[in-house]
């Protein structure tokens, strides 16, 4: 594993990109800032290599902007309704930071810290960090550890464990923003979806809370059970893609946590990348990207609108508010542990 300098954060915490190959001539780059994924290098249907996430050239880019690109997400990924929660029997009030809502964990969130690297090996780090009650406000303190391993088969695993002293809220995620056509290749909106879902959560308005309904996606643009381009009903005349601009609604894999399956597949004809996303987790949202405005990534790429798409596997948006869905608060002392898998091949 090859160790880069990674510039310096606004705290003047020096940050660090750790590079793991594999024999296929693929590899991934991650930061200590954020536990992010910064890129993912995979063959083309030529054997050229092609990096098909977003991000930035060091760790202070990652600092300006608020995309989430790569970033590791936690306590809480996705929405909180008034960013408030009752657990054991007590009202948690957490910051708010996308209207009265919190989003991601808030201002606070684990994209925001220097994480440690626990260990690794040649294929894999886990990165450790300590997150105290006043970090974000959630109870009790939490250790939490994510791994990223790349597997021979050009998969990208991340793993995460959490361990807290209260009962509390464990669910994290990855907000990496694929485009397989490569980081600088613009719009993803020809480029083919399917995600393996017969239902979505909708949502009441542009805030994007759950109205608690699952929905089925059959007859509706929000149907990706067949692969399609992203783009071929993004902009169809339905009252949940005019709310958020375009697809940004969680997807129903199960009403539980725990069993591995495929959630989605995605491909690239320009390139020939195909991408196998598998997960233990109950949902993905999927995001589309329709609100990035034109940042400079890396190697001088401009980003913009519908670049790059999330599948952010994770609970049920707002779950600690929704009593019918599946309920991501952790005992005190439990080990909550999940995995989600991108796997790249060419076709």
């Amino acid at each position: 594993m090859e160790t880069l300098a990674f510039g310096t954060t606004q705290k003047g915490d020096k940050a660090s990109l750790y590079v793991i190959e594999n024999k296929n001539h693929a590899a991934i780059k991650v930061t200590d800032h954020g536990a992010t994924l910064v890129s993912v290098l995979v063959p083309d249907r030529d054997g050229n290599q092609k990096d098909v996430v977003l991000g930035y050239d060091d760790a202070g880019e990652y600092e300006k902007h608020t995309y989430y690109f790569g970033a590791t997400i936690g306590r809480n990924g996705n929405r909180i309704d008034k960013s408030q929660m009752m657990i054991d029997g007590k009202l948690c009030k957490i910051p708010a930071n996308e209207n009265e809502n919190n989003l991601h964990s808030g201002p606070n969130g684990f994209d925001r810290v220097m994480w440690e690297v626990k260990g690794h090996t040649d294929n894999s780090i886990t990165f450790f960090h300590l997150s105290t009650e006043e970090e974000q406000g959630f109870p009790g303190n939490l250790k939490v550890e994510v791994t990223y391993t790349l597997t021979d088969e050009n998969a990208v695993e991340i793993s995460y464990r959490g361990e807290a002293d209260k009962t509390t809220v464990m669910n994290f995620t990855n907000h990496s923003y694929f485009n397989l056509g490569g980081q600088e290749s613009g719009s993803v909106e020809n480029q083919k979806l399917q995600i393996l879902a017969e239902s979505y959560n909708p949502v009441r308005d542009s805030k994007s809370i759950p109205t608690g309904e699952i929905a089925p996606v059959a007859g509706t643009p929000m149907d990706f059970r067949e692969m399609k381009p992203i783009g071929q009903d993004i902009e169809a005349d339905f009252e949940q893609l005019k709310f958020t601009g375009g697809y940004d609604h969680n997807y129903v894999l199960s009403d539980k946590a725990g069993e591995m399956k495929v959630m989605a597949n995605a491909y690239c004809d320009e390139t020939g990348i195909a991408m196998e996303a598998s997960t233990d987790c109950c949902a993905v949202q999927f995001y589309a990207g329709n609100f990035i405005e034109d940042p400079i990534g890396k190697d001088g790429a401009t980003y913009g609108k519908r670049c790059g798409f999330c599948l952010e596997s994770q609970f049920y948006p707002d779950a600690v508010n929704q009593p019918n869905f599946p309920s991501p608060i952790v005992e005190a002392g439990k080990v909550f542990t999940t995995k989600t898998i991108y796997r790249f091949y060419t076709k």
